[in-house]
């Protein structure tokens, strides 16, 4: 059966209107490993997704080029296609063939791709990409190598220091500018320095074939005509910086090793301006990609990276990334994967880093396909900057979607200090100050119900109770909030200190609370109680750690031993990640 697909761009895709069209969408989903209910550990959920795209729920999301996703799904195999096919068949030739001395060995590997290779060409569902990233770990796990270009990017880094260091780098970015700058104050001065000094960074970290040609000498004289005939439009980048001189948080995604002794400079540029970044790493071998291991065995890169902050948890919590980078201007992450940038199998850490970033970096024609080539708007700004084939300096820039949220962490502690300024009214007043912890997204398709169930008991205990605060979670709620922002903000509350009492919905709750609203209990409401819960499992340890410091707290509820049965809530959502066996 073929399916016929109407769309101009892959933002116009949506689920839900032929089953037949799900059907083969959800089989490309799952061809390329990409779907999260198959796989939820190493692929994102939809709503880790929308951390970073703005999807609407029936969305569909492919990490390509609409091009190439408009080719993937029309019968029969492009030209075009087979070309991207046969592009990263010679990559992977090329890197056994040079790797592999073993004769045996290599014709075993290049049989066993040479199948994988056969299967994508007849399918033509395969991503190119992720066909070699399939192909690249056989031949890593074949020839036992972790990381085959670990010398080759050693040469590159070194090359990039001596470009760096060359007289030709030096007086490109240290010459003044002409005509003279006007000046009507010192600090616009400051700003149009830092504004020319990044765009000359920009232009010279991009110049084709620096690092990579195999006669590199170190005569760069070449290219001063290349990058004096550089004309580019920076204003969009002078906008942002511009618009937030007080500070932005960039994600800044890198390209080639080479390219890193350049980039590190354009990192200090920002730091110096005070803005604070992120840089994301590759997790392994990714040909010329930089790794976030690569430090441990280059010296150059390793003296590059003093004073940076290298974070090892692939699922950092947003407190702790926060905190991370309240403390260190410039830390190093790992995006999770060992290819191309790809949102869906990139790490919860990337997310995050992504979700708390103002302004995503990007730099290298192979980011550029995957972020601007791609039609779907993102959550945060996007820069891109690369050279094309012909050397000409590009810089893209694609707005964030206008339905976009961003809670910044002011905007999150100074309505979790609301509240606390509330308890401490309420203690003022003699009053016992409650927080209730209950089951709000732990069944799936039940959070209307379990707000519903939330809101008729608190009302019942407050008329019950004399003289107590009650604090509802429910009634803090505020549209673009997701749980990452609401448990940030609740542990702030919950840390206080203020709490005298803390109640952990039971079974009996939920009893009297389907008796209030005139009821019986549904089968699926049946047994549950805040154990249940991930998010009432977190804020049981919190209870426990707060009660260490204030022995008066009475935490009343299922016994602690209780809450063992969730290991994680679900990223960015109000259900819990699925009970492992």
């Amino acid at each position: 059966m073929v399916m016929e697909f109407d769309f101009t761009s892959i933002k116009d895709v949506r689920y839900g209107k032929d089953p037949a069209v799900d059907a083969w969408l959800l089989h490309f989903m799952t061809a390329n490993h990409l779907a999260s209910f198959i796989d939820p550990i190493k692929n994102a959920s939809p709503e880790q997704l929308r951390f970073m795209v703005a999807l609407d729920d029936d969305q569909v999301f492919a990490p390509c080029s609409d091009w190439l996703f408009n080719r993937l799904v029309t019968p029969g195999l492009a030209s075009d296609l087979l070309q991207e096919y046969i592009s990263v068949w010679k990559i992977l030739i090329k890197l056994v063939r040079t790797h592999v001395a073993d004769r045996y060995q290599r014709k075993l590997i290049l049989n066993l791709c040479r199948h994988k290779f056969k299967q994508a060409i007849d399918a033509s569902t395969l991503i190119p990409c992720r066909l070699l990233k399939g192909m690249v770990t056989i031949f890593l796990s074949q020839s036992g190598l972790d990381d085959p270009y670990l010398n080759r990017k050693n040469i590159l880094t070194s090359r990039g220091k001596a470009y760096t260091n060359s007289d030709f780098f030096k007086r490109s970015m240290e010459s003044c500018p002409y005509p003279a700058l006007h000046c009507d104050c010192l600090e616009d001065m400051r700003f149009e320095l830092d504004m020319i000094e990044l765009e000359r960074i920009f232009r010279l970290s991009t110049l084709p074939d620096i690092w990579c040609s195999d006669i590199f000498s170190g005569d760069l004289t070449r290219y001063s005509t290349c990058f004096s005939k550089d004309k580019i439009d920076f204003s969009s980048a002078r906008d942002i910086f511009s618009q937030n001189r007080s500070g932005l948080k960039i994600l800044f995604i890198p390209d080639e090793s080479g390219g890193l002794m350049a980039d590190f400079l354009m990192v200090k540029s920002l730091l110096r301006q005070g803005h604070s970044v992120i840089m994301a790493l590759k997790e392994g071998f990714s040909f010329d990609s930089p790794t976030f291991w690569d430090s441990e065995n280059d010296p150059v890169l390793a003296e590059a990276l003093k004073g940076a902050y290298f974070m090892t948890d692939d699922r950092v919590s947003k407190n702790d990334l926060l905190a991370t980078l309240r403390k260190n201007p410039l830390v190093i992450i790992s995006d999770g994967t060992r290819e191309r940038l790809n949102l869906i199998r990139c790490s919860v850490t990337f997310a995050r880093a992504w979700k708390e970033s103002d302004l995503i970096l990007a730099k290298g024609w192979e980011n550029r396909r995957r972020l601007i080539k791609n039609t779907h708007l993102f959550t945060r700004d996007v820069m891109c900057f690369q050279r094309d084939l012909d050397g000409k300096f590009k810089l893209d820039f694609k707005a964030k979607s206008p339905s976009a949220h961003q809670f910044s962490e002011s905007d999150i502690t100074a309505k979790a200090d609301e509240i606390i300024t509330e308890m401490q009214q309420a203690r003022a007043e003699r009053k016992a100050v409650m927080f209730y912890s209950a089951v709000v997204g732990s069944i799936p398709g039940q959070v209307d119900v379990a707000i519903e169930l939330l809101m008729t008991f608190v009302a019942d205990l407050r008329d019950r109770l004399e003289d107590t605060y009650i604090i509802n979670p429910a009634e803090h709620f505020e549209e673009g909030m997701d749980a990452d922002d609401l448990m940030f903000m609740w542990e702030k509350v919950q840390r206080s200190g203020l709490i005298s009492i803390w109640r952990f919905q039971t079974y009996a709750d939920i009893e009297r609370s389907f008796e209030l609203m005139g009821k019986k209990v549904p089968p699926v409401w049946v047994g549950k109680d805040a154990t249940y819960s991930t998010g009432c499992t977190k804020e049981m340890h919190i209870a426990q750690d707060v009660q260490l410091g204030h022995r008066e707290l009475q935490i009343i509820g299922p016994n602690a031993d209780k809450f063992l049965r969730r290991r994680e809530y679900g990223v960015g959502r109000f259900s819990d990640v699925v009970i492992e066996p």
